[in-house]
């Protein structure tokens, strides 16, 4: 079988950055490509369901930081700005300076939202897929870069992740902000199923097939690969995400008269769902077990109000394996969207060229922080490979064969970096020598122009 080595090959006209590396003595160092992972898929509209950013340096094995993609921005100047005059040269200049000090002022992730509520207003760059403000992002990559990380852009390569589904022009306007604004040497632009799977890449059997099933906090998607090719037109979206999950134990527990403070309520539902929760094989049993034995199955979560500091609890039952459930029983928590997961990644499967289903059935990966639930991967597994064999049962009778089919190997793959699988796999890739190969340089696109982004031919056949 191939090595993740031969899905690189160089791309068109290419002046290859080797020589700028060599110049530099870089290729020895390969530590020193900086690796700057954005998750394109997820959506931000609640401070608890900010999607994060991963950042970090190829070869390590986890991100040196996960922030909020967020920024604030201090308030107090745009508002002087809108109240100035600008009719005379004088009230011009206080405008212009009054503009220069609120982009100057500003915190991003974590630091950005303790101080929301101030003078500092909260701006998300990222909703619904999306980038909606390019000047926002732009400022939180700025102090990703120098404050967090660092580094000085212009020495270093860069690989930024997208979503399968991100338009061309949005990935010219990655480049344009990379090598105009940061100058940076060489961009490579991945698609996050790809890395995905290349996080898994353990063995020198495997080869880039499968299914990627991506769950954050955001907008979910089933993404077929073959060969290193997404197959754009079997890509699936499930419109719950983790987020969702969230939402429904926070509500369970407000049905059930559990008293949480509203100002942390979502915040409370969420460290509940992750300390908590986890998938059941049988919702009727394991409603059985809570009944006869809730001491064992019933969970006291206890914290503090943030705004007086008094203590209070919190029982958790049902909503363990409640929560989770709605993946597999989505009706339950809402009436517009009936399809469960297994069902969803069967669609796919079976939407794709079939004589590559028996590898895509063979190797679906998970990833996103909606994925880690105890025994999710397991539940999962159970409940595709029940739907194939039942086909292939139905099947069987309906053309009444005496001999029986070969039977379909249904796994799903399970891994303690699924919480931030893609940003692995970009530590992999980026690690490889012959990644600089694949980068577009600052050469080319004073060249060609911000048109090179569009595509980026690490992995053959990735678009």
């Amino acid at each position: 079988m191939t090595s993740i080595s031969s899905y690189l090959a160089p791309h068109g006209p290419h002046l290859s950055p080797r020589r700028h590396l060599r110049q530099r003595n870089w290729v020895s160092h390969p530590l020193i490509l900086l690796l700057f992972i954005l998750d394109f898929l997820a959506q931000t509209y609640l401070i608890d369901s900010c999607r994060y950013s991963k950042l970090g340096f190829a070869g390590n094995s986890e991100p040196s930081f996960i922030l909020p993609t967020v920024v604030g921005v201090n308030d107090s100047f745009l508002k002087n700005l809108r109240q100035t005059d600008s009719s005379d040269t004088a009230n011009w200049l206080a405008q212009y300076n009054a503009g220069v000090m609120a982009d100057l002022d500003f915190h991003i992730g974590d630091d950005a939202l303790s101080k929301s509520g101030g003078i500092y207003t909260i701006d998300r760059p990222i909703r619904y897929s999306q980038v909606e403000n390019w000047d926002t992002l732009e400022k939180f990559w700025q102090q990703s870069m120098y404050n967090y990380l660092r580094c000085d852009p212009e020495e270093h390569y860069f690989l930024l992740t997208d979503s399968p589904v991100t338009s061309p022009e949005s990935r010219e306007y990655m480049g344009e902000i990379m090598f105009e604004t940061f100058n940076v040497p060489g961009l490579y632009i991945a698609v996050q199923s790809m890395l995905t799977l290349a996080a898994g890449y353990s063995t020198p059997n495997s080869d880039m097939t499968g299914v990627v099933v991506d769950i954050g906090d955001g907008a979910p998607q089933v993404v077929p690969v073959v060969n290193g090719y997404v197959i754009g037109s079997s890509m699936k979206s499930f419109p719950i995400s983790g987020n969702d999950v969230t939402r429904f134990v926070l509500q369970l527990l407000q049905e059930r008269g559990e008293l949480i403070p509203p100002e942390d309520s979502m915040e409370t539902a969420r460290k509940i769902k992750e300390a908590y929760c986890y998938s059941c094989t049988d919702i009727v049993k394991e409603f059985e077990r809570h009944d006869k034995k809730p001491d064992k199955y019933i969970k006291l979560w206890s914290g503090r109000k943030p705004k007086t500091g008094v203590p209070y609890s919190v029982d958790v039952g049902y909503e363990r394996f409640l929560g989770p459930e709605i993946f597999f029983n989505p009706e339950i928590y809402c009436s517009d969207f009936i399809t469960p997961l297994p069902d969803l990644i069967d669609m796919c499967v079976q939407s794709s060229p079939i004589d590559t289903r028996r590898a895509l059935y063979k190797n679906i990966v998970l990833a996103g922080g909606g994925t880690i639930f105890k025994d999710f991967y397991k539940r999962l597994q159970n409940s595709v490979k029940k739907i194939v064999d039942d086909r292939i049962a139905a099947n069987t009778a309906r053309l009444g064969l005496d001999v029986k089919p070969q039977p379909v190997e249904v796994n799903v793959a399970s891994n303690p970096i699924q919480g931030y699988a893609a940003w692995f796999g970009g530590s992999v890739v980026a690690s490889l020598p012959e990644f600089y190969d694949s980068c577009h340089t600052k050469e080319e696109y004073e060249e060609y122009g911000a048109s090179i982004c569009r595509t980026s031919p690490i992995f053959k056949g990735m678009y």
